[in-house]
C-alpha cells in the first residue's frame, strides 16, 4: 500500500492485516514515520512488514521491486494511495500546483505501476486510489477537451493529455484550451481514464492471468489532505478500496471500473455531463 504511514493507506494496512492471507506491506516516503505507523498496527496485535518507497523516484520502486521479488518472487496486491492535494487557500501559483501535484498524483503512480507491473502474480489486484473529483474535473473540461481525454486508447495518449494540461497551465492558456482550474481533479482524471486502459493491455497481452485493475473514490474522509473536513473516518474510507483489493479469482466485474460505495459508476462522458448537471443543480 503506497503512501500508508496515515490517513486512508494507514486505514488499508490496517484492514488488510485483518483479511489478507499474505506479508502487508506498510510505505512511506519517510522511514521513521512508517515505523511508527508500523509500531502503532502492532499495538492493536497486527503485524504489517515496513519498505521505504517514495513513487516520485524510481530508484525508490526499483528498490521495492528487487525486495519483493527477491523475497517473494512477486506481489499479489497493489494499493496505489499515495498522493498529494494543495489546499484550497495555497498560495501558491496555478502552474506550480499542476506541476507538482501531476508529478506525485499521476506520474508517481504511473512510474509504480511500469516497475511493479511485471511482478504482478496470477490473479493479482491492483486499485488505483482516485476521486469523484475526477468526474467533476471531466464534467467542467470543454466537451472537446473532454472528447480527446475519452478517446485515448493508450498510456502515451493519455500521458500526453496530462503534460498538455501542465504546459497549457504554464502558457496560461489552460482554459482557453477547455481545462478547468483543478490540478488534483485533473490529476485524478487521468487516474480514471488509466484504469481502462491497463485493464484492456492486461487483458490483451496477459488473458489467462488474471490480473484485475480497479480505481475508486474513498468518499469524503476526515484526513490531514481535506483538513479533517471530511464526514468519513479513515476506516470507512478503506472499505472501497479493500474490497476491490480483495476480489476473488477470475471475477467477471468489476474489472477496469471506477467504484464509489463499493458500486460501479460507469465512465463514460453521457455520465460525466449527467454528473455537470447535477453539479449545476447543486450549485
Amino acid at each position: 500500500v503506497t503512501g500508508s504511514n496515515k490517513g486512508i493507506g494507514f486505514a488499508i494496512v490496517r484492514s488488510l492485516c485483518k483479511k489478507f492471507d499474505g506479508h502487508v506491506y506498510l510505505t512511506a516516503r519517510d522511514v521513521g514515520r512508517g515505523e511508527n505507523a508500523v509500531k502503532e498496527l502492532e499495538k492493536e496485535g497486527l503485524h504489517p512488514h515496513f519498505h521505504q518507497l517514495d513513487i516520485e523516484d524510481t530508484k525508490s520502486i526499483t528498490a521495492l521491486k528487487d525486495y519483493l521479488v527477491e523475497k517473494y518472487g512477486g506481489l499479489d496486491l497493489l494499493v496505489n494511495n499515495a498522493g498529494i492535494a494543495y489546499k484550497t487557500d495555497s498560495t501558491a501559483p496555478f502552474s506550480e500546483q499542476a506541476e507538482v501535484t501531476l508529478k506525485c498524483n499521476y506520474w508517481g503512480l504511473l512510474d509504480v505501476c511500469k516497475i511493479l507491473f511485471p511482478i504482478l502474480k496470477p490473479h493479482a489486484r491492483v486499485v488505483h486510489l482516485s476521486s469523484s473529483l475526477s468526474f467533476m474535473s471531466l464534467a467542467k473540461c470543454s466537451a472537446a477537451k473532454r472528447s480527446q481525454l475519452f478517446s485515448c486508447q493508450s498510456v502515451d495518449e493519455l500521458s500526453h493529455q496530462m503534460n498538455l494540461f501542465v504546459s497549457d497551465v504554464k502558457a496560461g492558456v489552460h482554459q482557453a484550451q477547455g481545462w478547468p482550474d483543478m490540478a488534483y481533479g485533473v490529476s485524478k482524471a487521468g487516474v480514471t481514464l488509466l484504469t481502462p486502459i491497463q485493464q484492456n493491455t492486461f487483458d490483451k497481452e496477459e488473458p489467462g492471468k488474471d490480473i484485475v485493475v480497479n480505481s475508486c473514490c474513498p468518499g469524503y474522509v476526515a484526513t490531514d489532505m481535506s483538513s479533517h473536513m471530511g464526514f468519513k473516518t479513515i476506516d470507512q474510507g478503506a472499505v472501497t478500496p479493500v474490497y476491490l483489493a480483495l476480489l476473488p479469482p477470475n471475477v467477471e466485474s468489476p474489472r477496469g471500473e471506477f467504484l464509489s460505495e463499493c458500486q460501479v459508476k460507469a465512465l463514460n462522458e453521457e455520465n460525466v455531463i449527467n454528473y455537470k448537471t447535477v453539479l449545476d443543480l447543486d450549485m
